[in-house]
């Protein structure tokens, strides 16, 4: 049965491409979080525009949700090495990763309405989820992609002999 749900979501092992490289990894996560994090002010200061009503609701206050926001960022920039290395196809896996730890992040914001917090204020909350999933899935797979077969033969080409 593991074996059925490895080959599902091609989990092979066998990575007919280089990893992406360190640096880059590093240069797309800071990338992650400060975009994250200005995306998550944005849609805060959107939401309280249309929505004067929230002001002062806790969950917008920006320690509060910097903190996770962080946090999540970097388990999902970690994840992206990871991936490069347990799969061929990290795009196609991380994707869809990424789609469900959102759809699992969605959870505690449910548990939100069931308490009775203001239906618009957890839109904004699932928003911000949302955001920040495109923010840092973009940020890995373009400024750290898997490096191919073609990319390091264009990158030895470019290297200057010594």
């Amino acid at each position: 049965m593991i074996y059925r749900l490895f080959e599902l979501f091609h989990v092979d092992f066998e990575p007919h491409h280089r990893h992406p490289l360190n640096r880059a990894v590093v240069a797309a996560t800071v990338v992650s979080v400060v975009g994250s994090l200005l995306v998550d002010a944005a849609i805060v200061a959107v939401g309280l525009a249309i929505w004067p009503g929230l002001r002062g609701y806790p969950h917008f206050r920006f320690g509060d949700y910097a903190t996770l926001t962080i946090i999540g960022v970097l388990i999902a920039c970690a994840a992206w090495p990871v991936t490069s290395r347990i799969t061929s196809k990290p795009r196609w896996l991380f994707l869809r990763m990424a789609v469900m730890v959102t759809l699992v992040l969605y959870l505690p914001d449910l548990y939100l309405l069931h308490l009775g917090d203001p239906v618009r204020a957890v839109l904004v909350l699932m928003s911000m989820h949302l955001a920040i999933a495109v923010v840092t899935y973009n940020a890995l797979v373009h400024l750290a992609p898997v490096r191919t077969s073609r990319s390091i033969e264009r990158l030895a080409r470019l290297r200057v002999p010594d």
